[in-house]
């Protein structure tokens, strides 16, 4: 009897409603996370694409590049001589450059205020001249000096040489885009040896390494983290520099094409462009030297090393086919 009593709902009360059903989770596999929709990223992605056609299009199909000369230019023997003097006129004075660059900034960084002094005045003296008054004064330097001596200042010479035979078109462009780019790169170098910690200098002071041992083992490597992306930068500004040495007539890659674009003026358009990819082709060549370059001195300093253009192509293929698969599961 209690116990029906105990039970029983007491009157006027509702009777409460029913627990409601627990959905059961979705297993992991069906749930998808769905990306934030970018309509603006879209629509100028197709601008620049259409863009980019118009470009193509119009440089494939328009006949003033007559791209049939373009062909029959690209590989001529007087084109290939041209870019090989342009090879070697770049070579020379990439390396007497950077040398020159790498004496004129330890002279800047040393305690001598003469050598400071020197190297200031220098840099500051060919960053400030154009490259092309630097050559057309070297070409016409047999006017001022007809012949150079060495010996006692003011006193008896001896050595001496005839500066006409001695000052070639080839020894001309090469010594004015040197003088020219040791300033640069005299620059380039200081700032990377100012970026290395001093800490390391302290560290290798504190061992008792010679300053020479310090800076070649030392500081010098580590500095060419930072040396190596911006002097790659002059170097590709030297390599297109070096088409002003038609000035001083040496004819390189566009001497050459200004050549046979006086000889031929039907074909000026299509040589220009010739010249314009050889200097691309050069530049790109760099670029890629450039990015191993980096990468082997970024040991040290990167836990992982960054990616080779091959090793993100199949990476990019890897998660392309996971991701595939992965939306057929589905």
């Amino acid at each position: 009897m209690s116990e029906s009593l105990g039970s029983a709902v007491p009157l006027g009360t509702a009777e409460p409603p029913p627990p409601a059903p627990v959905a059961e989770p979705r297993p992991y596999a069906a749930q998808r996370v769905l990306p934030l929709r970018r309509p603006g990223r879209w629509i100028v992605s197709a601008i620049v694409l259409v863009v980019v056609a118009q470009i193509v299009h119009g440089l494939a199909t328009n006949p003033f590049f007559q791209w049939d000369r373009f062909q029959y230019w690209f590989l001529r023997p007087t084109i290939l001589d041209g870019l090989l003097i342009t090879l070697e006129v770049t070579l020379y004075s990439a390396v007497s450059g950077l040398l020159g660059g790498i004496l004129l900034a330890l002279a800047r960084l040393s305690r001598s205020p003469v050598l400071r002094a020197v190297s200031w005045v220098y840099i500051w003296l060919f960053r400030s001249v154009p490259l092309i008054v630097v050559l057309l004064f070297l070409y016409n330097f047999s006017a001022l000096y007809r012949t150079l001596s060495l010996g006692v200042p003011f006193g008896p010479a001896f050595l001496t040489f005839d500066e006409s035979r001695l000052a070639t078109d080839m020894v001309v462009a090469v010594v004015g885009l040197s003088l020219n780019e040791a300033a640069y790169a005299a620059e380039v170098v200081r700032g990377g040896i100012l970026s290395v910690d001093q800490g390391q200098h302290e560290a290798a002071s504190a061992l008792g390494l010679p300053k020479g041992y310090q800076f070649t083992r030392i500081v010098f490597p580590q500095a060419l983290r930072s040396i190596t992306p911006n002097y790659v930068n002059q170097l590709i500004g030297l390599i297109k520099g070096t088409s002003l040495v038609f000035y001083v007539s040496l004819l390189d890659l566009f001497g050459s094409v200004q050549s046979m674009g006086s000889t031929y003026p039907g074909d000026i358009v299509p040589l220009l462009l010739v010249a314009t990819v050889w200097y691309l082709i050069l530049t790109s060549v760099v670029s890629v030297v450039q990015f191993y370059v980096e990468r082997y001195y970024s040991r040290g300093a990167l836990r992982t090393l960054p990616p080779t253009p091959l090793q993100r192509l199949r990476t990019g293929l890897r998660d392309l086919r996971n991701r595939v698969r992965k939306e057929a599961a589905l």
